[in-house]
């Protein structure tokens, strides 16, 4: 998790010093997150915030907790609290890596950057990621 972190602080000041000398200045930088090599599973749990980050966990109800860090792209924060379904590739702590792609460009006075970054995190992670491909609202409760 703590790569995960690390790759997303690096993005972000790879976007930033690449468009900030001095006079007028614009950013547009965009960062992917996926799992690559993960398993195709279905997992039905209860959706909340990470409570140590950015981000959304998925706690598994069929397992008995299992809890997984939900990669996507997507704003889940209108079911945060709901059981959903997420369907997905992931890993579990070995099987499969995540990638986190960032490209960003801007320019500063007269002067155009182009600054592209893919950090890819594999082996032992610490935590079991889901890249999710779709979500289906089961409840708006966990209970």
């Amino acid at each position: 998790m703590k790569l995960i972190g690390a790759a997303f602080g690096i993005a972000a000041m790879c976007a930033v010093g690449a468009a900030a000398q001095t006079g007028t200045s614009t950013v547009d930088a965009k960062t992917k997150i996926r799992v690559k090599d993960g398993k195709e599973v279905k997992v039905t749990g209860c959706l909340e915030r990470n409570p140590s980050g950015p981000g959304y966990l998925l706690t598994d109800r069929t397992t008995g907790g299992l809890k997984y860090m939900v990669i996507t792209n997507d704003d889940l924060s209108k079911h945060v609290g709901h059981m959903v379904e997420v369907k997905g590739d992931a890993t579990d702590k070995g099987n499969g890596k995540v990638q986190i792609e960032t490209k960003a460009k801007g320019t500063s006075g007269d002067e155009k950057a182009r600054v592209e970054s893919t950090t890819e995190a594999k082996g032992d992670l610490a935590m079991r990621y889901l890249g999710m491909k779709s979500l289906k609202m089961i409840s708006t409760s966990c209970m």
